[in-house]
This record gives C-alpha cells, structure tokens and sequence, in this order.
C-alpha cells in the first residue's frame, strides 16, 4: 500500500487484511497525521517515499519491498469484508503456482439493499517473481500478463465522505498540467484521465478538446472509449448542446454491442421529446443487454431504471397493461422504491375505479 494522511481510514483496511495477508507493507508518501502511527500497530514494515509526482514510482517502491510469493495491493480507503475474507483464504490454499494474477471486483457503491451498484474488475493479486511494473504518474495501472484469473472476491471501496473535499482533489488535475507545460507527450490512457480531471473540475470546453483528441487516436481500451463518450455527452448536457450530447451518445455504439448505460440515456432524450416509441426501443435494449463486460458497470441501466421508464413510455402510448408489467419489473429489483410504490398505488386506483364505470 502506499498512503498518505489516511487516519480515518487506514485501520479499518488493514485490519480487513491482517489475517490473510503474511506481510504488509505500507509506503508513506508524506503523512502529517497518525497515518504511519496507525500502520506500525499493525506491521513493522513502514517505509518512507520521497513524493514525485509519480503514483507508478511509489507503488514501484512498494513493489520491490514486498518479499511472499504474490502480492496484493490495496488503497487506504478499501477493505475486504468477512465474506471475502474467507474467500481470499480458500484462493490462498488452492491457488496454482503458474497462475500470474487474480482479479476481483472492485465494489465502488451498493444501493439501499446492500446489492453492488457500481463495479468493475481490477488485477489485485499477482506474482512477485514476474516483476510486474506499475505505469503512469497518475491514475497508473498494474501492467500485467500471463495466466489471469477472475475470482468472485470483491473488494469494498469505503470512501471517507468528511475528507473527500480537501486539497488532494486537485492534485491529479496538478499533476497532468505540470507535465503539459513541461512539454511530455500524453498516451492515450493519459488524454483520456485528463480529459476526466477537466469534467470533474467543470472545465467542460477544454474537457470535450481533449476527448475528442482521445477519440480521434483510435487507440484507446474499448470500455475508455465507450466511457469517453458517455462523459462527452455528460460535457455536452452541462453546456446545454442537446445535439452534441446525442452524438456523443449514440457515438459511443461504435465500439461494441451497445451498453446499458448509453442506452438508458439515449432514451431519456427520446422520452424528454415525448417520442415515446423510440424511447421503448432503446430501454428495451438497456434491459435485454448481457453483463458479461470487464468494463465499469453501473446496474441501475441494466435493471430497475429502464423498466421504471418503460412503465412511464407505455402508459404515455396507452399500453395499460405493459406499464403495469414493468412497474411489477421494476418492484423486483426496488421493492421500497417509493416511485416504484406510488405507481403500483395509482395503477390499483385506477384500476378499481375502472371496474367501478364499467
């Protein structure tokens, strides 16, 4: 791990891992709290980093420090909850010796049920003897190859809300404007986290620039160039281009089979301009869609939403009986749903009132 000033958090992660884990090392980069008090509790191996700038530079450092057979890499603010606990102990006694990396999935939000809502898969595990590097001074990846395997561990994403709005914001958004102006040539990977650093920041023009400068390089990962479109349209919408944001929208069909999210989108720009049908279309479209991708996967598009929207498009189209169907989907998924509940009210006034005329 490497950290910095992750007091709130930092216990709750290693004391997630200090069973299943027969080393820990932890990288400070800086703490000026009890961040490195906090980590000593639970190992001895608390090493300093001089920090560059560079995120690959201090995971590199931890990398080379670590001395078991593969290692597992985590952020401060993540954890592995007892289910998966277990799990990482049952991978341990039966993983095989040729195997390079496990990926699990990375939980990043679950909704009022405890259900995952936003997730993808990260490489979390690896083999120390393969000497794996880490790439990019910021939003870095693991490079990794070989024989991969995909577990059912998730690890849990906890972040600390109260500290979420400090300083550190801007730090990545610092980082790639110092390497501009040192004049170093942006990957495609680099583009595209920029471009993002842009719109978080609501530098939505300059953000488009650079997506469309990503786009145009036609050499980003498949899932990056779906994201890009789905934030250029996010840009668009910001800027109130409605055009512009369906481009961008249905721009982002070209990479794959169409995904639930675009979908969902694209028809909520027809349903805005009552074009009901073609609204049906691509809902239809979002809740048929596999979820079979490695890619970022919010379940809303997949699930609950598009069947809440369907439920408004047939009622709008007269359809009685169909919206009543999909207000009943979407109660599968959202039991609680308080729009969920209302319709399934108005539907049962309706209908008992209907029984009353007739």
């Amino acid at each position: 791990m490497i950290v910095k000033n992750e007091e709130e958090v930092l216990a709750n992660c290693l004391q997630s891992v200090q069973n299943i884990c027969d080393e820990i090392v932890i990288v400070d980069t800086g703490s000026t709290d009890r961040t490195k008090e906090i980590a000593k509790q639970f190992t001895d191996k608390v090493l300093d980093f001089k920090w560059i700038d560079d995120f690959s530079a201090a995971r590199n450092f931890a990398f080379s420090n670590a001395t078991m057979d593969y290692i597992l890499w985590l952020d401060a603010d993540d954890v592995f909850l007892p289910e998966d606990q277990h799990k990482f102990k049952k991978l341990k006694a039966s993983l095989d010796e040729n195997v390079d990396g496990v990926s699990m999935v990375y939980v990043i939000a679950r909704d009022e049920y405890g259900n995952p809502s936003f997730h993808y898969r990260r490489n979390r595990l690896v083999k120390r003897s393969r000497n794996f590097k880490w790439v990019g001074p910021v939003h870095e990846y693991l490079d990794v190859s070989g024989k991969i395997v995909s577990s059912d561990i998730s690890v849990e994403h906890k972040k600390d809300e109260k500290n979420s709005t400090d300083t550190s914001s801007d730090r990545n958004l610092r980082i790639y404007e110092n390497r501009i102006k040192k004049g170093e040539d942006f990957s495609p990977r680099d583009l595209y986290y920029y471009a993002n650093e842009l719109r978080d920041h609501k530098q939505y023009e300059k953000a488009i620039i650079y997506y469309h400068e990503f786009l145009g390089g036609k050499k980003g990962w498949v899932e990056d160039n779906i994201r890009a479109c789905l934030y250029l349209a996010d840009c668009h919408a910001k800027l109130g281009e409605k055009d512009e944001e369906m481009e961008a929208l249905f721009k982002s069909l070209t990479y794959d089979a169409p995904r639930p999210e675009p979908c969902c989108r694209l028809g909520d720009r027809f349903k805005a301009k009552k074009d009901y049908q073609t609204a049906v279309f691509w809902y239809m479209t979002a809740s048929n869609m596999k979820k079979d991708t490695a890619g970022f996967q919010n379940e809303a598009y997949s699930t609950w939403y598009p069947q809440l929207q369907l439920c408004v498009c047939h009622w709008e189209l007269g359809n009685i009986e169909k919206s009543i169907e999909h207000n009943n989907l979407a109660k599968k998924y959202r039991p609680n749903d308080k729009q969920v509940l209302f319709n399934e009210k108005f539907f049962n006034d309706y209908m008992e009132t209907k029984k009353g005329k007739k």
